[in-house]
């Protein structure tokens, strides 16, 4: 986990006002800033989920004011870097009111956690990809839609057992035996 950035700094202790550090450092350090409130962002709303919380025409500015900070990092100018860096965090915070006014709800993923039988790992089981990469860094996880992967890829008799037994529950499976390729297949006969 990152660690968050004081927001409390004077002009005498911020890199990006310091005068004897070359722009390129400058305008890094504006871009490390933002970089830490964008962070922040999705963790609490799950990466690209915000944008899609607000109306079409706060997106398309959003989206607007990233172009005009990715032309100025292009150009690299230091003034107008600083000038798009502060346009980009009055867009997320813009966003972010907007999102929480029109009752959308930050991401609040419910982690299901379980132990590997064989290895005593322990992974997490959430809904959804959002939902995932808001606990990732923490854990490994697997999405309901990896679960069902993961199901199918078992084959259709374990399907079929569910259907015959219901309220079956599976405690093992068992593995072939991978093959020696050394030796070869074993003779039917």
């Amino acid at each position: 986990m990152r660690r968050r950035i004081d927001t409390t700094l004077d002009a005498a202790s911020d890199p990006a006002c310091d005068p004897s550090s070359s722009s390129a450092y400058r305008i890094q350090a504006m871009v490390d800033g933002l970089d830490e409130l964008a962070h922040a962002m999705e963790q609490t709303w799950g990466v690209d989920r915000l944008r899609l919380a607000v109306s079409d025409f706060l997106r398309a500015k959003f989206d607007e004011q990233k172009d005009r900070l990715d032309a100025a990092l292009a150009r690299d100018d230091e003034h107008l870097v600083a000038l798009q860096v502060d346009g980009m965090k009055r867009a997320w915070a813009t966003l972010d009111r907007s999102a929480r006014e029109a009752g959308a709800l930050p991401l609040s993923p419910e982690v299901w956690e379980c132990v590997l039988p064989e290895t005593g790992e322990i992974v997490s089981l959430v809904r959804t990809r959002a939902d995932a990469h808001h606990v990732a860094r923490d854990c490994r996880v697997f999405t309901l839609t990896e679960v069902a992967l993961l199901i199918e890829a078992l084959g259709h008799s374990v399907l079929q057992v569910k259907d015959r037994f219901p309220g079956a529950s599976i405690i093992e499976l068992r593995a072939k035996p991978p093959i020696d390729w050394t030796e070869g297949d074993p003779m039917p006969f």
